[in-house]
């Protein structure tokens, strides 16, 4: 008998007449497994059944839109972005070709011809749709439909959001960041808050006394993005100033805004912030200074939390702060600089030991005359009865 566990299923195979019969059990449980194996052996030699046809399996276009966005769209109903990426990735693929194939032809080569296709698009934009089909034929395998999983490689150069900015960057950047902009970047660069809990922070989630103040996240990714975060002076300094100018609000949006979602959204965020590069390099030009070096406003989380890391926070306090769910996720987010690594090295820094020249030739001089006067000895010493073996108590000094 041979049964194997896929997930929390037991399934059976063995062949039959030359026949491989593989089945699920629907059990968890290995000695149901076991006898739903030997009830199906014993069926098909009393001939009460035949050998059971294959199912069809989908294509691959087909297990897209009947299974696999669906799916994604209730399981992530909560997480609209999350919902729009596996959704975007599934149309870039039933562009393919080879999309109308059934799922267990698909191979790592199709992963391939995708990449091929689309290689005007950044490798992001390309991994948007290859990280689509590695989860949607995992899921097929998970649910039976393929036998076997299949290893998809995703396209090398996605730009990694390693960069942390310096604090002369950052006063030539925010100084010319419009608003509302101006304060969302501050409450993310000083709280290390994701960019979409910041635009859709609202008054009545905010507490704000005569010194200071915290920020209730509500609402996120997942429950261990809910949290209280405390404002820094720079923080309270943006939002306070907010308040009073909006007529102090109780409740509503922090940052209102005409779009569809009520309030300042990532688009209108993309565009000041490119404006804000513009004009800092353009200054930057004309003053003969140094030029701001592109990079995207989830920066400025990034380096909030490596900074946070550098300072001697913990990697599970760090990852409460971040809103992460696991420290792995928070690995992603720590980038050691050269000089902290140097800082890291320091107590290692041990004082060498204070040894004179002489002292140094004295003590190699009496082991160069140990060594001599051990070659200078009558022989060996050996232990045995005349004629019988002799062996060694010690080993001849080498030449």
């Amino acid at each position: 008998m041979s049964i194997y566990k896929r997930g929390n299923v037991y399934w059976y195979k063995f062949m039959w007449n030359g026949e491989l019969i593989r089945e699920s059990t629907k059990q968890g449980n290995d000695r149901k497994a076991r006898n739903m194996e030997s009830a199906h052996r014993t069926a098909l030699a009393n001939g009460l059944v035949g050998i059971r046809e294959k199912k069809p399996v989908p294509s691959l276009a087909d297990f897209l839109k009947s299974d696999f966005v669906p799916f994604v769209q209730t399981k992530h109903v909560v997480k609209p972005a999350t919902v729009e990426y596996y959704t975007d990735g599934a149309k870039m693929i039933q562009k393919c070709d080879w999309s109308a194939q059934p799922l267990d032809r698909i191979t790592d080569q199709h992963a391939q011809h995708f990449a091929a296709k689309f290689a005007s698009l950044s490798a992001s934009r390309i991994n948007c749709g290859l990280r689509t089909l590695r989860r949607a034929l995992n899921l097929a395998f998970e649910w039976g439909k393929l036998e076997r999983p299949t290893k998809i490689t995703l396209a090398k150069g996605e730009r990694q959001r390693d960069r942390v900015l310096t604090d002369g960057e950052w006063q030539q950047y925010i100084a010319e960041c419009p608003q509302p902009w101006r304060d969302a970047a501050t409450v993310i660069r000083g709280t290390g808050m994701r960019p979409g809990e910041v635009f859709s922070l609202r008054w009545e989630n905010l507490y704000l006394n005569g010194s200071g103040g915290l920020i209730q996240i509500t609402e996120g990714k997942t429950k261990a993005a809910k949290r209280m975060l405390p404002m820094v002076p720079s923080v309270y300094a943006a939002l306070k100033c907010r308040h009073e100018t909006s007529g102090k609000p109780e409740s509503g949006w922090v940052f209102p805004s005409s779009a569809a979602e009520g309030h300042f959204n990532k688009d209108t965020a993309k565009d000041q912030h490119a404006k804000a590069l513009a004009k800092a390099n353009e200054k930057a030009g004309k003053a003969n200074a140094r030029k701001l070096v592109s990079f995207q406003p989830y920066v400025l989380r990034h380096t909030a939390l490596t900074q946070l890391a550098q300072a001697g926070c913990d990697a599970f306090t760090l990852a409460r702060i971040a809103g992460h769910s696991s420290i792995t996720i928070t690995q992603r987010y720590i980038h050691p600089q050269a000089d902290a690594i140097e800082r890291a090295f320091a107590p290692l820094a041990l004082p060498p030991v204070k040894e004179s020249i002489a002292e140094h030739e004295s003590q190699v001089g009496t082991k160069l005359g140990t060594t001599e006067n051990e070659q200078k000895s009558d022989g060996l010493d050996v232990v045995g009865a005349k004629g019988g073996t002799r062996t060694p108590t010690v080993l001849p000094a080498r030449s």
